[in-house]
């Protein structure tokens, strides 16, 4: 019968989302489980349940250094993406003019370039303009890195937004900076926020842009990771690594709720 058959469909969605879903989830699921193992190998399943490993890895200075300064680059790069890109975003939506279209491709190129491609040529660059490897090149690697996701994120929630709103603000004699931040921008909240989430984990966690321009004093936490592997096969990085996947999701959890509560306000 017609209800038996969606019924079967939607119970066969349901169990593909769960499989999927624990798919997606394996790798950090075995990460998480290897960090609490309590031998000095690393090994899945774990044999037993320990902090030692957790303990370990906050007491490691390179990793907590290297820690602070991701958060810091991921943050910095963040806030000058949505600074350059939100009104580069709205342009790109609201005018038709010759060469915009070019201006575009050239804002979502990152995206498309392989990242050793762009790690290399911003390399280069750095060295041209004279500011080498270190945290200066480091910024400006993830501000082009992460720009693109903003524009794209912003693109998307301008197409969405009534323009008859801003029209309305504007006929009633609002100045433009007012209409910008009294109307577009509470609008467009859930757009900036899901760009500020692309933003942050994209620059937090990039390892092949990265590893081009870190210098011995400025290494950001998955350089330092990637870099530890060569010496090292205890759990500490498995702790390391689980503690990321721990902070990503309390931030996404976070956002996620000031994003609810902002919609029934």
């Amino acid at each position: 019968m017609p209800w038996q058959n969606s019924r079967l469909s939607l119970v066969a969605w349901g169990m593909f989302q769960v499989i999927a879903y624990f798919v997606l989830a394996l790798p950090s699921l075995v990460i998480i489980g290897a960090s609490f193992n309590p031998s000095s190998t690393f090994s899945f399943p774990p044999h037993g349940l320990t902090l030692a490993w957790y303990v370990r890895a906050v007491e490691t200075v390179a990793f907590t250094d290297s820690f602070l300064l991701s958060v810091e680059l991921a943050s910095i790069a963040t806030a000058l993406s949505l600074l350059v890109g939100t009104p580069a975003a709205y342009a790109l939506e609201r005018y038709r003019l010759p060469g915009l279209q070019s201006i575009q491709s050239l804002l979502l190129s990152p995206i498309v370039i392989p990242a050793v491609v762009l790690g290399i040529g911003l390399l280069m660059f750095c060295n041209l303009i004279g500011i080498g490897q270190g945290l200066a090149a480091l910024l400006l690697g993830h501000f082009v890195l992460t720009l693109p996701y903003v524009v794209r994120t912003l693109i998307s929630s301008f197409s969405l937004f009534d323009v008859v709103l801003e029209e309305a603000a504007q006929s009633l004699r609002a100045s433009r900076l007012v209409v910008w931040f009294r109307v577009i921008l509470p609008n467009i909240s859930s757009g900036l926020l899901s760009a500020a989430i692309f933003a942050f984990v994209t620059s937090f966690g990039n390892v092949a842009l990265s590893i081009f321009l870190v210098s011995g004093s400025a290494a950001t936490l998955p350089v330092q990771m990637f870099a530890a592997v060569e010496h090292s096969s205890d759990p500490t990085l498995a702790a390391v690594a689980s503690f990321v996947v721990f902070i990503t999701g309390l931030i996404v959890l976070c956002i996620d709720r000031l994003a609810n509560l902002q919609r029934l306000v």
